[in-house]
């Protein structure tokens, strides 16, 4: 249980909080490289930690994220044309460049250099991995480029999705740490799923409900061991990293769009191969950690405005315990339904919320940390970044983060650890 205060440091990302001066100190996902195809292609509104922007790709392929609003009268730029190396708001004709520059005013004569005093807030934009990456904090501390193993591998061993979740960006991620749900509300999805069925792991879920979580520090973040019992006296550990902010691998990345809402980011990649093409089909069908959406949109097909389609009697005959199909509407339904920002001061936590609880300390220790002496937190150093999952069943005795350790590092050439 967070006392009021707490849960107001976490849950609050906007300019001026020190939550989101946290979040200022990543370089964050901010959309698919994919929504800016080509030079000169309709802008695209973002908004990322409460604040209205707009990324294009200008006429030479550069990527600009900047202000929403023309810097005249604050008409949303959206409506601008892209054109010849820049933004021209159509209202009145003044342009702006990739980096917030102001560089015509037509109105103003050309040698009174009027344009050269008008900038709009700009970030850098990036493509890596097939995600156009932001760095929303002071430009004199940005960190080098985020490698995250999924991000550096060939375009055709990975698959990158992008989803809206109705919910605070915490919601989500505590869900993503918090491994003991699975055994209760993906149980219909772990033998059917075509991305997720014929993994032995999905025994070991299923047949011990009652996981051990053991949570240790890591660099970055957090490794969170779920232990549970397998065959011989031996153990099944599903090592689940977290790389601050908000980084979880198996489960998605929830990057805050505003206090209420959330872009929860899902990947999958093989470090030795292409992906199939049934593999990338299913995931576009919405399979595994993936969905389908509404036409034209990332929000997703089932919401809480249509009950997520959940299906009474699928859920009576047992075909889906939560009545909810696909494992990432199981996990968005329930986190939504807990309202747009959870009140954690009326929670009842036990042994299986440890990940959680742990991870809230780690937050709150870096938020203070950096506001009050300004020490970089946990996660921007790209050497915290190159960190694996693991799924590996070991000795009883053995200590699983040394045991792991290997398999828990990026290690080129060599594949994943799974059971």
């Amino acid at each position: 249980m967070l006392r009021r205060e707490q849960n107001d440091l976490l849950t609050q990302t906007g300019p001026g909080t020190p939550g989101g001066a946290l979040f200022r100190s990543y370089w964050l996902p901010a959309l698919l490289a994919e929504e800016l195809p080509e030079n000169e292609c309709p802008p695209v509104r973002v908004k990322l930690l409460s604040e209205r922007l707009l990324a294009f790709r200008d006429t030479r392929g550069r990527y600009g994220l900047i202000d929403e609003f023309c810097a005249h009268r604050g008409v949303s730029l959206w409506f601008g044309r892209n054109e010849e190396n820049g933004l021209r708001c159509p209202y009145h004709g003044w342009k702006y460049d990739v980096t917030g520059q102001c560089v015509e005013v037509p109105s103003e004569p050309a040698e009174s250099g009027y344009c050269k005093r008008i900038k709009l807030k700009s970030y850098p934009l990036v493509e890596r991995g097939g995600i156009l990456w932001t760095y929303m904090g002071a430009p004199e501390r940005q960190p080098p480029l985020p490698e995250f193993e999924f991000a550096l591998v060939r375009p055709e061993q990975r698959f990158v999705a992008k989803r809206l979740q109705e919910s605070n960006w915490l919601q989500a991620l505590e869900g993503g740490i918090d491994s003991s749900h699975v055994s209760w509300l993906h149980r219909g999805e772990l033998n059917s799923d075509p991305l997720f069925k014929g993994a032995k792991g999905n025994q070991y879920n299923l047949n011990d409900a009652r996981p051990v979580f053991e949570v240790v520090e890591s660099p970055g973040g957090l490794y969170i061991g779920a232990r549970r019992n397998a065959e011989g006296g031996r153990y099944y550990w599903r090592i689940t990293p977290w790389v601050m902010p908000s980084f979880t691998m198996i489960p998605p990345r929830g990057g805050p769009i505003d206090d209420h809402n959330c872009w929860t980011w899902s990947f999958d990649y093989h470090s030795l191969r292409a992906l199939t093409e049934a593999e990338v089909q299913a995931m576009r069908d919405g399979k595994g950690i993936y969905v389908k959406f509404e036409p034209g949109t990332y929000r997703p097909l089932a919401n809480k405005d249509n009950d997520y389609l959940m299906d009474r009697a699928a859920q009576k005959a047992g075909r889906s315990f939560s009545g909810v199909a696909g494992i990432a509407m199981q996990d968005a339904s329930l986190q939504e339904s807990m309202g747009p920002i959870v009140d954690r001061t009326k929670e009842n936590l036990v042994s299986t919320d440890n990940g959680i609880i742990m991870a809230r300390h780690r937050l709150l220790r870096a938020a203070k940390a950096l506001v009050e002496k300004d020490e970089t937190p946990p996660g921007v150093d790209p050497v915290h970044q190159r960190v694996r999952a693991a799924a590996i069943v070991l000795p009883a005795d053995a200590v699983y983060k040394d045991a792991a350790r290997e398999e828990l590092k990026v290690r080129p050439g060599l594949s994943h650890a799974r059971v």
